[in-house]
């Protein structure tokens, strides 16, 4: 919903000034050739009758206006009952109105009931959309690890300090993962081939980790992480993991076996990608979920670390696999 503040806004600050006014003397017909000789915007949804002074008198809509007969009175067939939103309401009372009698506009009329402007239900539909928009916006920076309302209106320093300890936590893992590596280089010396892939499985896993952040910050949105929640998820994840491991590291099994024909490697490669593929899910449900229960913004926490630990976890999926394979099956 809209801010607040936005809210308490007064309702004439949104209404529109172009508006058909009708006089409650003419037919229908007379009221048609008026229109005609006078035009109207583009999306006119009520006519509204007034009388003498301009006070409001009733409302005709559209397809009334179109089918009754053209000798008519518009006193005979307009709807005398208008339910209209005074100047002094606010965009919240106006929201209510609207909510209440589900009409798609409104007269706002001042204490002598005369017509001041119209307010378009278009007007919180727009308002919505484009709050609705910065929240995703904002939803994106945070997972990424800052938040976009902090960072525009911050100095070149406060920037940095809401910045840099989210960037610690990629370069802790960058460095484990490079000390892995290291731990693992006879593997990757004997196995030159893993090298190749090194850069599509680590990114495979981030991808997929990623996906699962989103997914879980969008369904605790809507309901509150407690440990059965947190067991469905979990369930559910490492069912749709299955699924994408086994067809990512299928496909990547069948590459490195074209290209190579090479068996041991496509299985070891392939394999590792379907463990890393379940790891990187499941972890993207699990540390938002535990970020939420520590009191911890799980859309900031989550992006940067949940990122990390995939790929540490993706690595040692990756060299374990393959060092176990080659000294069982070579």
């Amino acid at each position: 919903m809209l801010p607040s503040l936005e809210m308490q806004r007064p309702v004439l600050e949104f209404c529109s000034m172009d508006f058909p006014v009708l006089d409650s003397s003419l037919h229908i017909g007379e009221a048609l050739d008026l229109i005609r000789k006078q035009g109207v915007r583009e999306k006119i949804i009520y006519f509204y009758v007034t009388g003498e002074d301009g006070v409001l008198e009733g409302v005709l809509p559209t397809r009334r206006l179109l089918t009754e007969p053209l000798e008519m009175p518009l006193r005979d067939c307009m709807i005398r009952r208008v339910v209209a939103i005074p100047t002094k309401a606010t965009l919240l009372e106006a929201c209510e109105l609207f909510v209440l009698h589900k009409f798609l506009a409104f007269p706002v009329v001042d204490e002598r009931r005369r017509i001041r402007g119209v307010l378009d239900v278009g007007v919180f539909t727009e308002e919505v959309l484009d709050f609705a928009e910065h929240e995703r916006m904002d939803d994106l920076f945070q997972t990424l690890g800052v938040r976009s309302s902090e960072i525009r209106s911050a100095s070149s320093s406060r920037a940095f300090v809401l910045r840099f300890p989210w960037l610690l936590s990629t370069i802790l893992g960058g460095t484990a993962c490079a000390l892995l590596a290291g731990a693992f280089s006879e593997t990757l010396e004997k196995q030159i081939l893993l090298a190749f892939f090194l850069t599509l499985v680590l990114g495979l896993g981030e991808s997929v980790s990623a996906q699962s952040i989103a997914v879980t910050l969008q369904a605790m949105h809507k309901s509150k992480p407690t440990l059965l929640w947190m067991i469905g998820a979990v369930r559910k994840e490492f069912v749709t993991s299955v699924l994408l491991g086994g067809a990512c590291g299928g496909l990547v099994g069948m590459i490195v076996y074209t290209w190579k024909h090479d068996w041991l490697a496509a299985l070891s490669i392939g394999g590792s990608v379907f463990l890393s593929t379940i790891s990187a899910c499941l972890l993207g449900v699990l540390i938002p979920a535990i970020s939420r229960v520590l009191k911890l913004d799980p859309k900031i926490a989550a992006g940067p670390l949940t990122l990390a630990i995939a790929d540490i976890c993706t690595l040692s999926c990756y060299f374990g696999l393959a060092k176990m394979l080659y000294a069982i099956l070579a």
